[in-house]
């Protein structure tokens, strides 16, 4: 029986993880994970029902209560919660701007790897975020650190947010992507940082197709050893 592997991909906000694990999953006929949704379906539920995205105790309360849901489809990964697709409103300015601070907490975060954690224990899963090497999925076969410059990064946020309809200034995008490296690398409980055993992939000047095939090398090897 060929191995099925997990594959964490971790890194900062738009480095491409999401795009390029899609493909990689797609190709390997594995599940994809967007780990990074889960949040921010909480952030926008939180948001939803007016509570303070700093107040840990509620929030660790109203995760316990919802149910966040990802669903393949042809259009790519639908986010439900509580039965609603969220997937395009979770991408709003409003909800980027507040994830971060959502993830800080210590209780939610517990709660999401566990959550995480029995979705990729199974193996065959592709799954992408900040800490997935080094908390959610530390046992994963295939570790990636995604990176590329923060300029690129605004570029590939305004083409993604243009083609949702959400016009957001570059600079703006740039400043809000700044903002969001330091949130995620100073944060107290599982800050983003590289793991050991992770390689890194520096997508700057690169194509999503070109990162993606490479990686789906990396992991067949992987699967035949």
């Amino acid at each position: 029986m060929t191995e099925r592997i997990s594959i964490a991909i971790d890194g900062p906000a738009a480095a491409g993880k999401s795009t390029i694990a899609k493909i990689v999953a797609e190709s390997l006929g594995y599940a994809y994970i967007d780990t990074g949704a889960m949040y921010r379906a909480l952030t926008w539920k939180a948001q939803q029902q007016q509570i303070d995205v700093t107040d840990e105790a509620l929030l660790a309360d109203l995760l316990r209560s919802i149910t966040i849901e990802l669903k393949p489809s042809p259009k790519g990964q639908l986010v439900y919660v509580d039965g609603e697709e969220v997937t395009d409103v979770i991408r709003t300015s409003e909800v980027t701007n507040a994830v971060s601070q959502v993830a800080t907490h210590e209780s939610v975060r517990e709660r999401m790897v566990e959550l995480q954690r029995t979705i990729g224990e199974a193996g065959a899963v592709v799954m992408d975020g900040r800490d997935i090497g080094t908390a959610v999925l530390p046992f994963a076969q295939l570790k990636i650190f995604m990176t590329a410059s923060v300029e690129e990064r605004a570029e590939r946020r305004y083409a993604e947010n243009k083609s949702r309809g959400i016009e957001t200034p570059l600079d703006e995008l740039k400043k809000e992507i700044r903002k969001r490296d330091q949130l995620d690398t100073e944060r107290e409980h599982s800050p983003l940082v590289q793991a050991e055993d992770a390689l890194l992939i520096d997508t700057t000047g690169r194509t999503i197709e070109e990162v993606a095939r490479e990686i789906e090398q990396l992991a067949k090897e992987r699967i035949t050893k």
